[in-house]
């Protein structure tokens, strides 16, 4: 029987990528790799992905999963719910690691190959089992961006495709399924030509490395981000649409402007030069660096994309909204996370704001707990905060775990009254308190109304639980003025 855990084959950028992005879904990873460096690379890329990670959502993620290295193939397949092949793109040693895996694993476990442009039916060569395998292309950062093209050979089973669908859509991933086998699928067929013709602009003296870059990032990058080029060219054709722009475009595609399939000869001297105009555009920054710079970009870039429910952000928000539902799954003290260093002020400690959201987001734990999910808030109705009040009993810091432990003080089928404390691990008392009142609204009139179904049986239950615990101090407290304080205002003003 499966375990649960992911077996790796290899632990490169990719291998690496696809360890981080199940460890902080909570997943177990076994890993061979006999690099003799492999855990030092992947311990960066580790340290990448909890930084990246710790800035992309506020969902509580679930506790990381565990690492373990192995010296063996069949040590990281055995037992294992998922297989993932990340070596050098060499058909035969491909196959060498995928038979070698596929005979020590079960005939339920999954088999995919990380490979960029590799046919699947080529790879299936030699493996048990054949209809589990097929080909799972990620992209790097592979714990970042979500697509996954996926690619079955001629012995793939359909349901191996669907199994595969459901599997990635629950870490966050957006699967693509290739229609037909083809060489480079879809994605790397696209970039293949971007990156031919760029190649041939500075190799004819057109452009320098970064002039090149730079009429991507600064215009149709930017765009891509959100939409494709079929997207783009039919709101291009204006209410007439992609008729309109082919007609008015199409001839164009047979006018000589770029190279098509032509790759300039790579001579030492155009290396060099490409090498050198690199080195120029990062200005001495590490790869360390340049990574962190891409994680923070692309975060920002994912939230924006979330607040319009469009491309990767739509995949980002879907899968924090499963995030949601394991945290209500677990006990009510379970929100936690990791002061990250943008919440540190001027004061050198956290912003009052962040206080409220981490109260809020413990609210969220809640709410999921009790079952509401985007079919109830659609077509029943959600709780919305109607009053709060925080007191400010210490201070976070940067690097600061934290965990909110949440108190129901009181409720019924309409309302609840809920109280956060909010506490570093190792301090002797609370940073700060948090005490909210929610109604619940009915989603068809948009008035105060009960909560329906589970929602309503699962908040009363609670109700009752927390009624015999014992009431916070600080619980329906009111702003007071400290003694002599008004007086000093009058004569400081």
């Amino acid at each position: 029987m499966a375990d649960g855990a992911v077996g790796l084959l290899g632990g490169g950028v990719i291998g690496g990528g696809w360890a981080a992005r199940y460890l902080l879904n909570g997943i177990d990873v076994r890993i061979y790799d006999p690099a003799p460096d492999a855990a030092r690379r992947l311990d960066d890329v580790l340290a990448g992905a909890r930084r990246a990670f710790g800035r992309l959502t506020l969902a509580p993620l679930p506790p990381e999963g565990t690492l373990s290295f192995v010296d063996t193939v069949p040590a990281a397949v055995a037992g294992a719910l998922i297989v993932h092949e990340s070596a050098p793109e060499r058909v035969e040693l491909k196959q060498e690691l995928l038979a070698r895996a596929s005979a020590a694993s079960g005939p339920e476990t999954l088999l995919f190959s990380s490979t960029s442009g590799l046919l699947p039916s080529q790879l299936q060569a030699g493996i048990d089992h054949p209809e589990r395998f097929a080909v799972a292309h990620p992209f790097n950062p592979v714990y970042l961006l979500p697509l996954v093209e996926l690619s079955g050979g001629e012995l793939t089973g359909g349901q191996t495709l669907e199994r595969a669908s459901e599997w990635f859509a629950g870490i966050g991933m957006h699967p693509l399924r290739v229609r037909v086998e083809i060489d480079g699928f879809l994605a790397d067929r696209l970039l293949e030509a971007l990156w031919r013709e760029a190649l041939w602009l500075v190799h004819d003296g057109v452009a320098t490395v970064a002039e090149v870059d730079d009429a991507l990032r600064y215009g149709a990058g930017v765009r891509m981000a959100l939409m494709g080029p079929y997207l783009t060219y039919r709101i291009a054709g204006g209410e007439q649409g992609m008729r309109h722009f082919m007609a008015q475009f199409g001839p164009a595609l047979k006018w000589p402007w770029t190279k098509l399939t032509d790759v300039p000869e790579l001579t030492d001297e155009f290396i060099d030069r490409l090498a050198a105009e690199s080195d120029e555009q990062v200005q001495g920054r590490s790869t360390v660096e340049l990574e962190r710079m891409r994680d923070d970009c692309l975060v920002a870039l994912l939230q924006a994309l979330r607040t319009q429910d469009q491309g990767a952000g739509a995949t980002l928000a879907r899968w924090e909204r499963g995030l949601m539902g394991l945290a209500g799954a677990q006990s009510l003290a379970a929100t936690e996370r990791i002061v990250p260093a943008e919440w540190i002020d001027y004061n050198g400690h956290v912003t009052e704001s962040r206080y409220l959201q981490l109260a809020a987001d413990a609210t969220d734990a809640l709410l999921a707990r009790l079952g509401l999910g985007p079919e109830y808030i659609e077509s029943t109705g959600s709780y919305y905060t109607v009053e709060t009040h925080i007191c400010h009993i210490g201070a976070l810091h940067a690097g600061d775990h934290v965990t909110v432990a949440t108190q129901v003080l009181g409720g019924d089928e309409k309302r609840l009254h809920v109280f956060h404390e909010v506490k570093a691990r190792g301090a002797d008392g609370p940073a700060a308190t948090a005490e909210h009142l929610l109604l619940h609204v009915d989603a068809a009139s948009g008035r105060v109304g009960p909560a329906q179904g589970e929602v309503r049986e699962r908040a009363l239950e609670l109700i009752a639980e927390h009624a015999d615990l014992a009431r916070p101090a600080r619980a329906g407290r009111r702003i007071e003025p400290v003694s002599g304080s008004v007086d000093r205002a009058r004569d400081a003003g």
